[in-house]
């Protein structure tokens, strides 16, 4: 490294760390002056107030010293209280935040990119590990984009099929959403709690596709196999005793004074503010707002099951909370409504230039042999043209935008993630709150940073 490579003349000859030295040198670039992310960052960096001053081009002006001036921290990156790899510079006044710099990419990952390097059939295992919690919600959107661009009508089995791991999944996620939270407040009883049930949920994703977590169960065509014994009866007695479970949670919190106490009244926006911020989900609907993709676009024959989407009045904290609370029975009606109507048939698209061949016909058919042969090597070709296509995910509308040039591989794949768009919520509803509320208000939003920095 060029001795050189540390130093900033505009700093003073001042060592500059990685990032405030990348956020100069952009300003440079560009010729324009910091931000106030940038401005933060460069400070925040620095190792004395003196020092700091100088990187920010800052002017001394004749202050009173018996003036406070704002202090600058960083929380995160770590787990649990910053929900991952969130990095946020805050201004303190004493104990109140005067304001926070969201700074992300920390679990860069490069999966919409590296998307346009793989063929349609591949990409899945991809997208699948964007939002980790609703890993099925990934892969339902980017299926369902690809599905359009092709023109392609999947089996009615496999729609309920989906909407079925979908409210799973949207109960797995929500479980750990919920004990997580309890956790950064000192309730550690309900971590235990959710994490029992969450255990379950994961336990019949893994019967039904192989996998706990990350799971390719949904496929470009439908689903990648049907139902395997004992699965719907083994569903059947989860989702009969989840009510239960969610009432235990409710006697634990929802009356709780010291709960009640740190939810009310924290990190309220205006509904139209958070419209205009694009936040969309159950921090969205906690303001009152009346929208789900399930019932306002419905897809996979949402439009066939009997549900409500509960919303709030305040867009507090605790209406957050009750929110996903409330979510939760919701999914195990919808869940129980599709296993009562599951249709009988395929549960998959029976197009052999798309969809792998049952694996029973490799042994006794060349043809089925090399369509297999072909699929998994080379992958299948997409007409040209652009399609969108959006799922209602457990923390808002997640959507899959997909450009195809008519090879076997995406020309651009982009994931709108709710986890990324949310957080810009994050800032407004911060400032002027206690910093204890910050921790709060952070969780509350339920932000997945494997979404954010997909």
């Amino acid at each position: 490294m060029p001795s050189d490579a540390g130093q900033d003349a505009l700093g003073g000859g001042f060592p500059l760390a990685t990032e405030a030295r990348e956020a100069l040198e952009v300003a440079r670039r560009e010729g324009r002056g910091l931000t106030e992310t940038e401005r933060a960052i460069a400070a925040a960096e620095a190792a004395t107030p003196e020092e700091a001053l100088e990187r920010t081009h800052a002017t001394e002006v004749a202050e009173d010293p018996g003036i406070n001036r704002p202090m600058l921290i960083n929380l995160g990156p770590q787990h649990p209280s910053t929900h991952g790899v969130l990095r946020l510079i805050t201004e303190l006044d004493g104990e109140v935040v005067r304001d926070i710099h969201p700074v992300i990419g920390y679990l860069h990952t490069g999966i919409e990119k590296q998307c346009e390097n793989k063929t349609y059939w591949q990409g899945i295992t991809l997208v699948t590990r964007m939002d980790y919690l609703a890993p099925y919600f990934n892969i339902h959107a980017y299926c369902m984009a690809a599905e359009r661009l092709l023109g392609l009508e999947i089996p009615e089995r496999a729609r309920y099929l989906r909407v079925i791991m979908s409210e799973l999944n949207r109960l797995a996620s929500h479980l750990v959403w919920l004990g997580t939270s309890g956790l950064e407040l000192g309730a550690i009883s309900v971590f235990f709690y959710t994490y029992r049930e969450r255990d379950q949920a994961l336990d019949l994703g893994e019967m039904i596709s192989g996998e706990r977590m990350n799971s390719r169960y949904f496929q470009v065509g439908g689903c990648a196999k049907d139902v395997p014994p004992g699965f719907e009866t083994a569903l059947r007695r989860f989702i009969g005793r989840m009510p239960e479970r969610i009432d235990e949670y409710e006697r634990l919190l929802t009356q709780n004074q010291i709960w009640i106490d740190r939810l009310k009244g924290v990190g309220i926006l205006p509904a139209s503010e958070l419209v205009g911020l694009g936040v969309t989900g159950p921090a969205l609907r906690a303001a009152g707002v009346d929208y789900d993709l399930r019932k306002a676009a419905p897809y996979s024959g949402y439009q066939h099951f009997d549900f409500q989407v509960p919303t709030g009045t305040v867009g507090d904290a605790y209406d957050r909370y009750t929110m996903r609370v409330r979510e939760m029975r919701e999914s195990c009606r919808i869940i129980e409504q599709a296993l009562d109507g599951l249709p009988e048939g395929p549960y998959i698209a029976d197009d052999r230039k798309v969809v792998l061949p049952p694996r029973e016909e490799l042994a006794t058919s060349m043809e089925a042999l090399i369509h297999h042969f072909k699929l998994v090597t080379e992958g299948f070709r997409v007409p040209a043209g652009e399609a969108y296509a959006a799922v209602e995910s457990p923390r808002g509308e997640l959507g899959c935008y997909m450009v195809s040039d008519g090879g076997p591989k995406p020309y651009r794949c982009h994931v709108r993630d709710p986890s990324f768009v949310n957080l810009q919520a994050l800032r407004p509803m911060a400032r002027g709150t206690y910093l204890a509320d910050l921790i709060v208000i952070i969780g509350s939003l339920d932000n997945v940073m494997g979404g954010v920095d997909r």
